[in-house]
Parts: structure tokens; sequence; C-alpha cells
């Protein structure tokens, strides 16, 4: 499967980041893309703080343009992520979307782990404006199980534990990485994340000055079972494509089996004192 990823350098410019995206899912798609991958925030990224201008019904105008941008490519999609709105609550889920080639949408992941920290003099409570999802998701595909994540939740490796239990073969990972912990951490994070998984990583990210106050790493990845790095992009807007190749995968499975080795917290023997 040929995998690509558009990173994006997204503002508060809806209109413009849109282009932006279409634009990337063409070039990936007119250099061979089956699989094209979108960044975290990818149609709008506010200013820390801000509301979301752009928060969207569960099926609203991201939904039909990521449906009609897959569509009109003939290729799979993921979707990066949106903010979604939730009847009742004055707060929004981190969304992200799987679609078909037919523009058909295969299946939906909201963010379950929030990015509330503090970096010095920096403070960030993802909490406060967004809600947690609750239910792990792998998207089926033509290629395999695509394991969906967003962001923060890279750092929670019990979360890609469950996706390749439900048979992820790919792990998505749509970010917006600060450039302090994306020098540090990104590329380890992700490297690990697919060692231990022993799938593929897709990891869209957000990338340059995004306003006065808000920046991102970039440095997407496309990362393969044995923890190398197929294609980097640098921190500027670009398409990076490869190779991902299934007997591959297969193939470090099959020699290195430490998914079915696992003694503690596996599917078949349980938790530890669980008797089962």
């Amino acid at each position: 499967m040929q995998v690509a990823i558009v990173q994006m350098c997204s503002s508060d410019d809806l209109a413009a980041n849109l282009e932006h995206a279409r634009a990337g899912v063409r070039e990936a798609a007119s250099r061979g893309a089956d699989l094209v991958a979108l960044p975290e925030n990818f149609a709008f990224m506010r200013r820390e703080g801000s509301p979301f201008p752009c928060a969207q019904e569960p099926e609203g105008e991201l939904v039909r343009f990521l449906s009609e941008v897959a569509a009109e490519s003939g290729l799979w999609l993921l979707g990066g992520s949106f903010p979604e709105l939730i009847p009742g609550d004055s707060r929004v889920y981190n969304t992200s979307l799987v679609f078909g080639p037919d523009g058909q949408e295969i299946s939906r992941y909201r963010k379950i782990h929030l990015f509330d920290v503090d970096l010095g003099a920096q403070s960030y409570r993802e909490s406060k404006h967004f809600a947690p999802g609750t239910e792990t998701v792998v998207a089926p595909t033509a290629f395999g199980g695509v394991g969906l994540s967003i962001c923060y939740d890279l750092r929670f490796p019990e979360l890609y534990r469950a996706l390749t239990d439900q048979g992820a073969q790919y792990l998505a990972v749509p970010s917006a990485f600060m450039p302090q912990t994306g020098k540090a951490h990104w590329e380890i994070l992700l490297r690990a994340r697919a060692i231990e998984s022993q799938s593929f990583v897709i990891a869209a990210a957000q990338c340059g000055q995004h306003s006065r106050d808000r920046s991102s790493y970039g440095h997407s990845m496309i990362i393969d079972p044995w923890g190398r790095v197929l294609a980097q992009a640098k921190d500027t807007p670009e398409v990076i494509l490869a190779d991902c190749k299934g007997e591959e995968l297969e193939r470090i499975r099959r020699e290195i089996p430490a998914l079915t080795h696992r003694r503690l917290g596996s599917p078949e023997r349980g938790r530890p004192g669980s008797g089962a």
C-alpha cells in the first residue's frame, strides 16, 4: 500500500485550510497513493483559549468535505481531526474519521486522552474545552485494520496494545505536537509504538507558525513495524509517501512473535491475579 501524509500549517482561515488539504490529497493521489492522512485540526488551528468557530455537527460541513475529497480522489482518507459538537455540552470532542474510496464514512474515533499539562510558564487544559472519548476504534480497510488515535494519545502505550488486540496493523496518529515536546519525544514515541505494536505508524502532523502564539513541530513520519522511518517531512508543508508492504509486517510478526508471547495483560491470559 502506498501511504501518503499531507503535512499542513493550518491557520484560522477555514476556507484556505480546506483548499490546502484538498490540494495535498490531489497531489498524493497523482503520485499513486492508496491511503492519505491529514493532521489534527487540519481545517482550523485556533489560538490557545479561543472558541471553536468551526465546531461541527456529527454530519456537518467538514464531514461532507472529507467524504467528497475521498470520493473525488478514489482513495482511503484518514481525516485528521476536527471539533465535533456534543448536544447539551459546551465542550466538543476531538474527532477523527476514516473514509473509503467511495466517500463513505468507515469509522469515527473521539480522542480519549486530554492534554492537561504544565510546561514551565505554559499551561494547557484541553479538558476545559474537550470531552474525552471512551472507545478504542480500528477502522477496517482493504489493506488491514487501522487503529485510530490523536496526538497526546501517543504517550499511552496501553491504547496501542488494545488496538493491536483488535486487529490493527496500521496506527494513525494525526497530531499538532508542540515544538518543545516534539524535539524531545515525537520520533522516539512513534518508533516505540511501531516496534512494540509491530505495526506501521502513520503520523500526520501540523507544522510551522499558525499564529503569533501557536506553532507546531512538524516532522510527519511513516514508520514500519521494525521501527524504520520510511518517510519523514521537515518543518514546512509538504506531501510525503512511503510503500508499506503487508508482507514485511507479516514477516516481522512471524520472526519475532512478541504479540503472542505476552505474559501480562494478554487477551488469552487475562490480568495477573484474575484467574483467567
